[in-house]
């Protein structure tokens, strides 16, 4: 999963709790916690992929949690962030702090799930934004996010960190990473 971020964002470490395949087990797992109100599956998830993680050191250097954001209005309709939740399942094994607004999604152009790698990133370009002011100068960030299948989310948000703070390292995380 670390080649979909060479050459676009300083990545040290990434990892995934499993392969995602659509109409999989798993991917219902995903479904749940994404559009069937079930938040308590993120932290659960979470919790799980953290105590995995923390077999190999994972967390090691890891100064932050920075879950993915949603839109206001998407959070408002969904009742959450199910990054979040995942995060939230994470910080409960590692205890590493989660900055939940240091990033803000400006808009939700659609969803990506039928978008080619282009398409993604066309689709997440000028999205982030950065919220109240953190010193992430320095700092290794862990960005979490549900499924990665492009890296493109979580490279424009990356991004629009480093172009904001000076030396910052990144590490990503999800509950699912998809086969190419």
């Amino acid at each position: 999963m670390a080649k979909l971020f060479w050459g676009q964002i300083k990545i040290e470490k990434a990892t995934a709790l499993f392969f995602y395949e659509p109409h999989s087990e798993m991917s219902r797992i995903i479904l749940s916690l994404k559009y069937l109100d079930h938040p308590e599956t993120g932290e659960l998830m979470g919790r799980m992929l953290a105590e995995e993680a923390n077999r190999d050191n994972f967390f090691d250097g890891i100064d932050f949690i920075i879950p993915i954001p949603l839109t206001r209005k998407r959070q408002r309709k969904r009742g959450y962030n199910q990054s979040m939740e995942i995060a939230r399942g994470i910080n409960e094994i590692t205890k590493i702090k989660i900055i939940s607004n240091a990033v803000i999604r400006k808009t939700f152009k659609t969803s990506q799930t039928k978008m080619n790698r282009w398409q993604r990133q066309a689709n997440v370009k000028d999205v982030f934004a950065i919220g109240k002011k953190f010193d992430l100068n320095n700092k290794h960030i862990l960005i979490v996010d549900d499924v990665v299948t492009t890296g493109s989310t979580i490279i424009a948000c990356a991004q629009k960190i480093a172009e904001n703070y000076n030396n910052v390292k990144f590490s990503v995380m999800s509950l699912g990473f998809t086969k190419h």
